[in-house]
């Protein structure tokens, strides 16, 4: 069969063949038919992840979509090495896999899960979020901060604040339901203002945070300021990515003052709650409640796909 396989960290796989896998009685075998090129298998891909490969090679993909042998369609995850998800067949682990809602095509289908639960496992775990609660999202012109707007939104949030820096998708997420957006391309006095502005009365309940860096700290000098309007119960601040850098400086009093807790995006949820996270977040979409933009492309451009990179806010799907 043919595969994206990798065989050096940091560079990009090659359209090889791979062998045929064999399944284990633990496992399915599945008809792969899309899998998201997404940031978390490029980290895995770099050699720099605590969960990268021991061995090479390896098939790319931790996730997509297929068919099982008696036809049904599943979202499925965890293939075991050195077999992934970019490839024309591969095993998936039997307790990993989900049916996948009729009218929700297989690219959209692949596409999804992975930024999408980047936000909603957050909002309904560490972040609690309360009907009415204002939200703020740091990075909310990317895929998953797109997702993340219309996710709050259907969870219940009051308010929902975007913050990116493509002026072409900011102008794009009122109509995703995006209260105000803010440009993080301002200078610092500019964004310290903004974001005091779009806090409001009630301040921020919880933030979302796909950039951590600069525009983390000046949030958090926003937030130390005297007069800033602060959440009653205190600021939920969840980290999830750090495109932005991958350090801040953070003074004590932020912590102290501004009523703030910073904790991770955390470990795997129990798989009850990431199950039915799982069908409601496809149950939306096949609805169209919840929109994605993802663009397909053949397994046997796996290369130039990979250094292009996802582009205008679309999720590269390897199709094979």
């Amino acid at each position: 069969m043919q595969a994206a396989v990798l065989y050096e960290f940091g560079k990009p796989p090659r359209f090889q063949p791979f062998p045929e896998p064999t399944v284990s009685d633990d496992e399915v075998l599945v008809h792969v038919s899309a899998a998201a090129l997404n940031p978390s298998t490029r980290l895995l891909a770099s050699g720099k992840h605590y969960a990268s490969p021991s061995e090479l090679p390896v098939i790319c993909g931790v996730e997509g979509v297929g068919r099982l042998d008696d036809g049904t369609r599943v979202f499925f995850g965890g293939p075991r090495p050195p077999y992934g998800s970019m490839c024309e067949r591969t095993c998936a682990p039997r307790a990993f896999w989900w049916q996948v809602p009729e009218g929700l095509d297989d690219v959209i289908a692949a596409a999804l899960p992975n930024p999408g639960l980047s936000s909603w496992l957050p909002l309904i775990t560490k972040g609690q979020l309360v009907p009415g609660e204002t939200v703020l999202i740091l990075g909310a012109t990317g895929v998953a901060g797109r997702l993340a707007i219309q996710i709050a939104k259907h969870l219940g949030a009051g308010k929902v604040v975007a913050a990116g820096r493509s002026d072409v998708l900011l102008a794009k997420l009122p109509n995703l339901g995006a209260d105000s957006v803010i440009d993080l391309k301002l200078n610092r006095t500019e964004l310290i203002e903004s974001f005091s502005s779009a806090a409001g009365a009630a301040g921020f309940d919880v933030v979302l945070d796909y950039l951590w860096g600069y525009p983390a700290e000046i949030l958090l000098a926003a937030m130390r300021r005297k007069g800033f309007p602060l959440s009653r119960g205190g600021t939920r601040f969840i980290q999830i990515g750090d495109i932005a850098g991958a350090t801040i400086s953070l003074p004590a009093q932020a912590l102290r003052s501004a009523g703030l807790s910073i904790t991770g995006s955390g470990v795997m949820p129990p798989m009850n709650v990431l199950s039915t996270a799982f069908q409601q977040l496809m149950d939306l979409a096949a609805q169209g409640k919840i929109q994605i933009e993802a663009e397909p492309v053949p397994l046997a451009e796996i290369e130039k796909a990979w250094i292009r990179g996802d582009t205008d806010g679309r999720r590269l799907v390897i199709v094979p």
